[in-house]
């Protein structure tokens, strides 16, 4: 199936979607790709915002804001394959069977079929500014990341026929 389809299913029934992922042959090259795609997806999401804070702020140029924020999310995959690695301590604590391949497929994923709703916090933050609308769909994204990586998690872990490593 193709990604789009996937983030759509993912909105419908999230642990379906991570079960399906994780019953492909282990591939760290998927796994990379949910991860960098779900970063330029950020990335592109931010430009209506820092296009906005450049046009306010003339003595900032918006190309320097673009590769700072470039720059910030390069450093931010490392840091999230390290947030994968302690979920999976985290759930093997709890008695979670799964693999460190199933913990960070459920995190990428989960930050992937989050991006729509990233991608309309940032139309908001370009055309309105940060408010109480951008705020609003901002708790609204986090919580559905939440939700997604808790049920990515739920069935790298703790269903039956995880696999242990």
């Amino acid at each position: 199936m193709s990604a789009l389809t996937d983030i759509l299913r993912t909105y419908r029934a999230p642990r379906q979607v991570v079960r399906d992922h994780l019953s492909h042959a282990v591939s760290e090259p998927r796994a990379l790709t949910f991860l960098l795609s779900a970063l330029i997806l950020v990335f592109i999401a931010q430009w209506p915002g820092l296009s906005r804070f450049a046009f306010h702020n003339p003595q900032v140029p918006l190309p320097a804001l673009m590769l700072g924020q470039a720059l910030g999310l390069l450093v931010a995959a490392p840091v999230l394959y390290l947030v994968a690695f302690v979920a999976r301590g985290v759930a093997r604590l709890m008695g979670g069977q799964g693999t460190g391949y199933g913990s960070r497929v459920a995190l990428f994923w989960a930050l992937l079929a989050s991006a729509p709703l990233l991608l309309l916090r940032g139309l908001v933050t370009g055309f309105i500014g940060m408010g109480h609308q951008a705020n609003v769909i901002s708790v609204l994204t986090f919580i559905a990341f939440l939700i997604f990586w808790i049920s990515g998690l739920r069935v790298a872990f703790f269903e039956t026929g995880a696999k242990r490593s």
